[in-house]
């Protein structure tokens, strides 16, 4: 777990600037306890923090919430890929910038650059026009009267 907390914490500076933290709690007192004895269960529990201090997942935004997200699956990813001794070849990101304003999406475009290189491929899904811009290498699908059709743009 500290492993996994820490390279999320690393992505999600790069995300957010360094606004937002996570902490993996994994053991918290049991709401049933006696006087004699205090009991600890199991549990996960993200602990999510900005400069406000740690509130609850609810309270984020969109766009923050996506950063989180992100960010923990990507570490995950890379933790369980370094454990099986195999390397992550292929990013898939569906549809992610919808939730991202104007700078969080040149974060996660930043952040996306920077890790490239860990990748054989990353592809984006997105229907946003100016981000399709912020891509070298394009696959563009256009509906046409005979079916969809594919354009490559490099």
């Amino acid at each position: 777990m500290p492993q996994l907390e820490a390279e999320t914490n690393q992505i999600l500076g790069r995300l957010s600037a360094n606004q937002l933290h996570v902490q993996f709690v994994t053991q918290r007192s049991s709401r049933k306890t006696n006087l004699a004895a205090t009991k600890m269960i199991d549990t996960l529990d993200i602990l999510i923090s900005d400069v406000q201090g740690t509130r609850p997942y609810e309270t984020y935004s969109g766009g923050e919430a996506f950063r989180v997200n992100f960010a923990i699956r990507l570490a995950l990813a890379r933790l369980l890929a370094q454990r099986s001794g195999m390397a992550l070849q292929l990013l898939i990101i569906d549809e992610g910038f919808g939730t991202q304003d104007d700078a969080g999406c040149d974060r996660l475009i930043g952040a996306i650059n920077t890790i490239a290189a860990d990748f054989a491929c990353i592809l984006t899904v997105t229907h946003i026009p100016h981000l399709k811009e912020a891509f070298q290498t394009r696959i563009e699908v256009c509906k046409t009267e005979q079916g969809s059709q594919l354009r490559l743009t490099a």
